[in-house]
């Protein structure tokens, strides 16, 4: 199973920042076990949420080139209160440093204005195929997939607001 945790690209400035959101639901199958008389979000889950924005920005600043973007290292992780069903987690994250390989950020999430986790957080990107030729066209399927995912978040629409605000400025 594969969790999906960001509901929508909010903004985007590749390079620099990324905003998403995740709203909470009691539909959300792990809240039936996680204190099932007091749902509220893993906070394994909300740093997941921060590692997928991440991940966007990653793929937005570099068009795509890597298949595989995943979680090097999350350290100064600190929680401060918890995510319950009917609200929605913001998260900011901005890029410290984005690389070929590797990229760094501070991760931020809030609702509404109270901050419920920050972190710093490091990752990796690459293809499959660097290590097995034999699995560029797996490289291209995941590819493609973000992509269109990308599209359903409205990436495409937070890359023209930001470009047009950076237009007039």
């Amino acid at each position: 199973m594969k969790f999906i945790l960001v509901d929508r690209i909010i903004t985007l400035e590749p390079g620099a920042r990324i905003v998403t959101s995740k709203s909470l639901t009691l539909a959300e199958e792990y809240l039936a076990d996680h204190f099932p008389t007091f749902p509220v979000m893993p906070g394994v889950l909300m740093l997941e949420v921060m590692v997928q924005s991440a991940s966007w920005l990653v793929r937005a600043t570099q068009d795509f080139s890597h298949s595989m973007i995943v979680l090097a290292e999350a350290k100064n992780i600190n929680y401060k209160s918890f995510v319950t069903p009917g609200r929605t987690l913001e998260v900011k994250v901005k890029a410290v440093r984005i690389d070929d390989k590797e990229s760094q950020f501070k991760a931020f999430g809030r609702c509404g204005e109270e901050e419920m986790v920050k972190a710093r957080l490091r990752l990796r990107h690459y293809n499959l195929a660097e290590t097995d030729p034999s699995l560029a066209e797996t490289d291209r399927r995941l590819v493609a997939d973000a992509k269109k995912r990308f599209g359903l978040l409205g990436g495409p629409a937070a890359l023209e607001t930001a470009s047009a605000t950076t237009d007039v400025a």
